[in-house]
C-alpha cells in the first residue's frame, strides 16, 4: 500500500514499529502544534543540526554521571520531596512524582532556584506543568488558543524569574573560567549550551526553549512512569501481596515493575514521523514523501511475539524475547532515542540479579522510597483520570502513609 497526505498510515508490528524509528529519512512530527515549547528542541530537530546538538549535549549524559546522580543526589531529593506528605500521613503521586523528578531535572537542565522555598518549588512546578500541556499539545482536550496564551504567558514568567538570572551566572562563571580563575562551574545542559554558543548559533529564544523541554520532558515522563509504576504495582499486590515487601527491599525487583509498567504505559502511545522522501519498508509499505506516519508504541508493545503470553498484563517477571528491550519501545529508538534511557530506568535487569555497577534508574528509586514509608492507596479516595488529554495519565492518585502492610490495598 502507498500512504499520502491525506492518508495517514499506522504502524502496529513491533518489527515495523523499530524499523520506522531507525529510518533516518523519518522526521519527527508529534510535537508540531507544541511548537511554543519544543520548535528547534533537540527532540523536534533532523539531520546534521540534530547530530551536533545530540553530540554536544551527550558529553553530559554519561554513565559516571547517571551513577553520581542516582547514588549521591537521588535518594535526598526523593526524601525531601516526601517528607512533608509523610508528616501529613497523605499525599498524592502525581504531585510527589513532579516535585520530586523536577527538583533533579532543574540540576540537570541547568536551572537555579536560590530561594529552595517550598513556594519557589510551587511555583517552578506550576510553570513546568504548564509547558508540558503546551508540548503535548496534540492530544490535549483543551480549546488550542487557550493553551497557546497559557503557555507563552509561562514562558515569560520562566524567563524572567529563572532562565534569564540562571543564564546571567553562568556567563559570570564561564567568563571567570575564560581569564583563569580557579571556579566552579555547573555540569548541565544550559552551561554546555552557553559554553558552545558560538559552534551552535543558538538564538537565545532556542536555548530557552531547549531548558523548558528538559524541565518538562525531564519531570514529565517520570513522575507518570512513577505513578503507572506504583498503581500496576497495587494492583498486581492483590493477588500477589510480597510483591509489596520486595519492591520496598529491592531495588531490582523494583527496576522489574518499572520496565513491564513502562511497556504497557509509554509516556507517549505513539509517535508521529513524516517521510522527507518517499520510503519502503521491509514489508512492503510504501510511505510517501510528507505523510503522516503513526508507530503505535502501545500496540506494539504488547506482542505476544516479543512478550510472550498475556502481553496486555503486568508481569514483573516476565522474559522478553532475546535482544528486545523489557520496556519495550518506551524509550523510543534511532537518533531519537531517550538520551534520559539510564536516567530514568537504569540498566536493563539481568535475569542473575545486578552486578557492583548496577543502575536502578530514578523511577526504582522513587517507587522503593514511597513504600518504605508505607505508601499505599488512600481506601476512601479512589485515583481518577486526566480529562485535558487523550493520553492515559492520572490527574489525582491519593496516597497514605502509615506502618508497611505487606499488601497494595
Amino acid at each position: 500500500m502507498t500512504a499520502t497526505s491525506e492518508a495517514p498510515v499506522t504502524l502496529r508490528d513491533w518489527d515495523l514499529v523499530r524499523e520506522a524509528l531507525r529510518r533516518k529519512e523519518l522526521r519527527q512530527a508529534l510535537y508540531d502544534d507544541g511548537a511554543a515549547v519544543m520548535a528547534d528542541c533537540l527532540l523536534t530537530l533532523h539531520g546534521e543540526a540534530h547530530r551536533s546538538r545530540r553530540r554536544l549535549e551527550n558529553r553530559l549524559f554519561r554513565r559516571e554521571v547517571f551513577t553520581h546522580w542516582e547514588r549521591e543526589v537521588l535518594g535526598a531529593t526523593a526524601e525531601a520531596a516526601l517528607a512533608p506528605y509523610v508528616a501529613a500521613g497523605r499525599g498524592d503521586l502525581v504531585p510527589i512524582g513532579y516535585r520530586t523528578t523536577m527538583n533533579l531535572t532543574a540540576l540537570i537542565a541547568g536551572i537555579d532556584r536560590p530561594a529552595r522555598t517550598p513556594e519557589e518549588t510551587e511555583h517552578l512546578y506550576g510553570i513546568v506543568r504548564t509547558f508540558s500541556e503546551g508540548a503535548t499539545a496534540v492530544h490535549s482536550t483543551r480549546h488550542p488558543g487557550e493553551l497557546d496564551a497559557e503557555v507563552r504567558r509561562a514562558m515569560e514568567t520562566f524567563d524572567e524569574e529563572f532562565f534569564t538570572p540562571s543564564v546571567e551566572r553562568r556567563r559570570r562563571l564561564l567568563d571567570r573560567e575564560a581569564r583563569g580563575d580557579d571556579v566552579e562551574v555547573p555540569a548541565d545542559v544550559l552551561t554546555t549550551l552557553l559554553r558552545n554558543s558560538d559552534e551552535l548559533d543558538l538564538p537565545p529564544e532556542v536555548v530557552r526553549r531547549e531548558i523548558a523541554f528538559y524541565l518538562q520532558a525531564g519531570s514529565h515522563s517520570t513522575a507518570n512512569a512513577f505513578t503507572h509504576t506504583v498503581d500496576e504495582l497495587f494492583r498486581y499486590a492483590r493477588s500477589h501481596p510480597e510483591a509489596i515487601d520486595r519492591a520496598t527491599d529491592d531495588l531490582w525487583f523494583a527496576q522489574r515493575c518499572v520496565h513491564e509498567s513502562l511497556r504497557l504505559n509509554p509516556a507517549s502511545p505513539v509517535a508521529w514521523r513524516r517521510p522527507l522522501a518517499g520510503v519502503t519498508l521491509s514489508d512492503g509499505t510504501s510511505l510517501a514523501e510528507g505523510a503522516l506516519v503513526v508507530l503505535d508504541l502501545a500496540a506494539a508493545n504488547r506482542s505476544a511475539d516479543h512478550f510472550g503470553a498475556s502481553p496486555g498484563t503486568f508481569d514483573p517477571w516476565r522474559r522478553p524475547a532475546p535482544g528486545v528491550p523489557a520496556w519495550g519501545h518506551s524509550f523510543g529508538g534511532g537518533v531519537h532515542a531517550c538520551v534520559g534511557t539510564e536516567l530514568d530506568g537504569g540498566l536493563e535487569c539481568p535475569d542473575t540479579g545486578p552486578g557492583p555497577d548496577h543502575l536502578f534508574g530514578t523511577v526504582a528509586i522513587m517507587v522503593s522510597t514511597l513504600l518504605a514509608h508505607g505508601g499505599r492507596p488512600d481506601p476512601d479516595q479512589p485515583p481518577t483520570s486526566d480529562r485535558t488529554t487523550s493520553r492515559t495519565h492520572f490527574s489525582a492518585y491519593p496516597v497514605v502513609f502509615g506502618p508497611r502492610t505487606g499488601a497494595g490495598a
